[in-house]
């Protein structure tokens, strides 16, 4: 019996942790008052130190302490949580991404500029002249406020953190916690209060509103509060004290008992239930290439189930007959369950970009902010693994290229902020992956002079938007007029378009000047096995996704002969243009009596394709082409058949697309 590696163990949850880190971290940029997420990062990062330890990677836990003990600080109010701070963790984290593939390697130097920034981080937030003074605003009065409880008011059951709280809701507010009263560790008793309070509240409200905080401890407790025309100061009254320096290791002794100072024991609320904990039970860690190799497994059962039907409905046995159902139906049960499995959320895609955003905001001074929308949406694993890359080309182009800086924006009648959407959302067999930004849009006379400058298309040629869009995924394209770390090269959209049509799926774009770009992606959900309708055209047998098949009509002689020259069929008052297989894979055989249609669709796009016989449906097991074959449009991959034939796979967005682009021929002739 085999038992997992631990070191790959710790490695997997030490990434999970990184992930949790991050998005608190990213939440907190968001809203820097939000206890709630100083104590989940600060949880996050004692449970890596603490795992890293255990595991021996000390150069990680010793690091990560670092990042525990400035967090700590702001856990307890020392001092506040600033955008500053909460990058120098972000990009600490990345290093302990490193520290823990590489744990051998030289990260000294690295290890020493991170600490520094974070050193200056923490001291810039507790630092008066790092803090913007607050300035009042019409209607609004600066208040300075400075209280302490008596020294048994915990044992008494008074907590001082919600008081805190209450002025927090009375406006903008700075807390910095006085300490200097806190006797020596062996004379202190836990059950006594020895912190005092100084707090600058910018606030609307009446000094009466500040006194009803206090009213139920007002008689026992020493209450000071002045207004003041302009803000002073914020932390010069305990500048001066000296501070532990962050890197210094915490006495085991001092951590146990330094929480007691914040709060008393009895009043203190019970620590968050870690809800991922108690369903660890629940779940079972499997390596993905295992399922992969389950999932080949599962195909190879549906290509054999395949032959058996073929076998039985050939035979005459009923008990033969009887198994190959019996056999059917379980196989298809394993297949569905297997890429229940498979499927994974977006939003374990859609959280990368929360760090890429808040990183492009930075280096471009721009403010952006991110929305996503349908989180839940499942795509098969090895869907999202592909979907990474063409996805950052795409965040960062919008951010890069689409979205304007501060100045322009407001000049123009828009927020500040810009906005970009990611948004996931299933439509038939298909995930339909949308980036969308409220920037100035696409400019198409750019696009097309550039595309005419490097002879992609001729100067008097007529292109729908569509088509001239599709130009800025041509290689080398870029509209922009100088090469910058983020974009200028051209590379970034040629990757996306190749992953793209590697995955089988289509891109739309659409742009409205002055108004933003939607670039939409539709990806299979899956790359295993579909469901596909098995067709004849000629001698060859061809499968055709079933997800995408919308009906399928009879064709007669008499209308197939009407429609020559148009290749267009009535359906229900609307004209469907439709492809002649027969032509395009160039058969020579004569077309059978009554051929038949099967209209397919992508989105709103319809189109009929014309078939000999329709056969029925069929169990697809999706095999890639080969490298000789992988320019083939028409065709998006292969199948084998009961009887062991090959049976191409067709490429309904290609065949949609040439259908509609030959009705637009027509019309255009017409």
């Amino acid at each position: 019996m085999s038992f997992p590696d631990p070191i790959a163990v710790f490695r997997t949850e030490a990434a999970e942790l990184l992930e949790q880190i991050e998005s608190g971290l990213l939440d907190l940029n968001v809203n820097l008052g939000d206890k709630d997420q100083v104590d989940a990062v600060f949880r996050g990062l004692h449970t890596l130190k603490g795992s890293g330890a255990m595991f021996g990677f000390d150069a990680l836990a010793a690091f990560t302490h670092h990042c525990e003990t400035a967090f700590d600080r702001v856990r307890k109010g020392e001092v506040p949580a600033t955008q500053e701070l909460v990058t120098a963790v972000l990009e600490a984290k990345d290093h302990m991404r490193a520290l823990i593939e590489a744990p051998t390697g030289d990260h000294e130097a690295m290890s020493e500029a991170l600490l520094a920034n974070l050193r200056t981080a923490v001291e810039a937030a507790k630092n008066p002249s790092a803090i913007p003074a607050a300035k009042p605003a019409p209607g609004q009065t600066l208040f300075k406020i400075r209280f302490s409880l008596p020294q048994n008011a915990m044992a008494n059951g008074t907590n001082p953190l919600p008081l805190l709280d209450e002025l927090r809701e009375l406006g903008e507010c700075r807390i910095v916690a006085d300490r200097s009263a806190i006797p020596s560790l062996d004379l202190l008793v836990p059950t006594e209060l020895h912190i005092s309070w100084d707090v600058e509240l910018l606030t609307s409200q009446p000094r009466s509103a500040i006194e009803d905080v206090f009213i139920f401890v007002m008689d026992e407790m020493q209450l000071d509060i002045t207004t003041t025309e302009t803000a002073p100061d914020p932390m010069a009254e305990t500048s001066a004290k000296p501070e532990a320096p962050i890197e210094a290791p915490k006495p085991a002794a001092a951590a146990a008992v330094e929480p007691s100072r914040a709060a008393a024991p009895a009043t203190a609320a019970p620590a968050p239930v870690d809800t991922k904990q108690n369903k660890a039970s629940e779940n079972v860690r499997v390596p993905a290439e295992k399922l992969d190799e389950l999932m080949d497994r599962v195909g190879e059962l549906v290509i054999a189930q395949s032959r058996l039907s073929q076998l039985a409905g050939g035979s005459g046995d009923l008990q033969l007959r009887a198994v190959s159902e019996d056999v059917e139906r379980l196989s298809g049960e394993l297949r569905d369950t297997m890429m229940v499995l498979r499927m994974v959320p977006v939003a374990h895609l859609f959280s990368r970009f929360r760090r890429l955003v808040h990183d492009l905001a930075h280096e471009t001074g721009k403010t952006i902010e991110l929305v996503t929308e349908g989180e839940s949406t499942e795509v098969d694993k090895s869907v999202i693994e592909r979907l990474a890359d063409p996805l950052v080309h795409l965040v960062r182009n919008s951010c890069d290229h689409g979205l304007e800086t501060p100045d322009e924006r407001l000049a123009a009648g828009k927020p500040e902020a810009g906005r970009i959407l990611l948004s996931a959302r299933q439509q038939a067999g298909e995930v339909i992956i949308t980036i969308k930004d409220d920037g100035r849009g696409i400019n198409k006379e750019r696009v097309r002079a550039k595309a005419e400058a490097s002879g992609l298309v001729a100067a008097n040629a007529s292109l729908t938007d569509q088509e001239l869009y599709q130009l800025i995924f041509q290689p080398g394209f870029s509209t922009a007029s100088q090469v910058t770390n983020l974009s200028g090269r051209g590379v970034g959209m040629d990757v996306v378009k190749r992953t793209i049509d590697a995955l089988r799926g289509t891109i739309n774009v659409a742009s409205h000047p002055g108004k933003g770009s939607e670039i939409s992606l539709a990806i299979p959900l899956t790359l295993a096995i579909i469901d596909g309708l098995l067709v004849r055209v000629g001698s060859g047998r061809y499968v055709i996704p079933l997800s995408a098949v919308e009906e399928c009509l009879e064709l007669s002689i008499e209308e197939d002969m009407r429609s020559r020259g148009r290749s267009f069929i009535s359906l229900r008052d609307s004209l469907v243009p439709f492809l002649r297989l027969r032509d395009l894979f160039r058969t020579g055989t004569k077309p059978d009596p009554f051929q038949k249609v099967v209209v397919i669709s992508t989105g709103s796009e319809r189109v009929g394709l014309v078939v000999d016989q329709i056969i029925g449906d069929h169990q697809t097991v999706i095999k890639a082409m080969s490298k000789l074959h992988h320019d083939v449009a028409t065709f998006s991959g292969a199948t084998i058949l009961g009887d062991g034939d090959v049976a191409l796979i067709l490429d309904v967005g290609h065949l949609v697309a040439e259908g509609q682009q030959q009705e637009a021929h027509l019309r255009a002739a017409g």
